[in-house]
């Protein structure tokens, strides 16, 4: 008998709304999925379509309106140490430089400095970011912040790796490049891999693709609105 995969996080009926009442626009609706040890997935949908929302979601940054997210394999330590997000836009702290940016989380999760610092300069050095590692924030490139925050999460070696459009800001080589490092490295520390993308060579190197559509998620690369109330992203089928 084949064990059953370990689930890292679950969304059961998962929506989130905004606002109330005639002004009220839901992000989410009903969200029913899983990501497991070891799934590469990537979401993909037109902007406005709940992605991010839905990422936000796994990542417990938001909570939802209605339904309910766990992490049944997550439950040993707190969520901010074995979870790592790459955020779409600006999330750098102003006041630190590249590498106190990239050592922060893992400070934060009771890292020593010096460890930490050593895990960020690693970390950097895999997106090609380590010559910036003095440098603040206000003088890089979109692009060049966008490698630094997807040091910042690879540093933590998290369970589950959750990454909004990583390769938004980046030229092509440089985005490919940092697929194949997003990749490789949550291959080398066992670690999930959720993106969200626009980029259909992006979601061609994944595994298994879901697809959002007004705010509904459905199974496979194209909303389909007959089959998706049947299916369940993540489960087998």
């Amino acid at each position: 008998m084949t064990a059953r995969p370990e689930v890292l996080v679950r969304c059961q009926d998962a929506a989130r709304t905004y606002g109330e009442g005639p002004a009220a626009v839901v992000a989410v609706h009903g969200a029913t999925c899983r990501v497991c040890v070891g799934d590469r997935i990537a979401i993909t949908g037109p902007s406005g379509s709940g992605k991010s929302t839905l990422l936000h979601l796994m990542a417990d940054l938001e909570r939802p309106t209605t339904g309910d997210v766990a992490w049944p394999a997550l439950a040993g330590e707190p969520l901010p140490a074995q979870l790592g997000v790459v955020f779409q836009g600006p999330s750098l702290i102003p006041a630190l430089d590249v590498t106190e940016n990239a050592a922060l989380p893992l400070i934060l999760a009771g890292v020593t400095e010096e460890r930490a610092r050593r895990r960020a300069l690693d970390a950097l050095a895999l997106v090609a970011a380590d010559g910036l590692a003095g440098r603040l924030p206000e003088e890089l490139s979109g692009g060049q912040s966008q490698r630094v925050a997807i040091a910042r999460a690879l540093a933590l070696r998290p369970r589950l790796l959750l990454a909004d459009e990583p390769t938004g800001q980046l030229d092509r080589a440089t985005g490919r490049h940092i697929i194949d490092v997003l990749l490789a490295t949550t291959d080398e520390i066992g670690a999930a891999l959720v993106v969200t993308t626009h980029d259909p060579t992006v979601a061609g190197r994944f595994g298994e693709r879901w697809a959002m559509h007004d705010g509904r998620l459905y199974p496979g690369p194209e909303p389909d609105r007959q089959s998706a109330a049947t299916a369940l992203p993540g489960e087998p089928s």
